[in-house]
């Protein structure tokens, strides 16, 4: 499944968008309205989270599905 993105939307707020798409999933006011948004669709789709930071670096990723390294423990 596709990995869920969270940056800056180009007319102010955030969003979220699936990897490969063109448009947005969902616009939200806040980054944290938007990781959560992000988060529920990465965990029904066991796919990842990217958050970018203000600039558009990624500052983090969560994954929610096939990790390939999963921590031990």
């Amino acid at each position: 499944m596709a990995n869920q993105h969270v940056s800056k939307h180009k007319d102010g707020g955030w969003k979220v968008q699936g990897a490969g798409n063109s448009k947005a999933t969902s616009r939200h006011n806040t980054q944290r309205s938007a990781v959560e948004a992000a988060r529920s669709i990465a965990k029904n789709q066991s796919s990842e989270v990217v958050i970018h930071s203000r600039n558009g670096k990624i500052r983090a990723k969560d994954s929610y599905g096939n990790d390939s390294h999963p921590p031990k423990g």
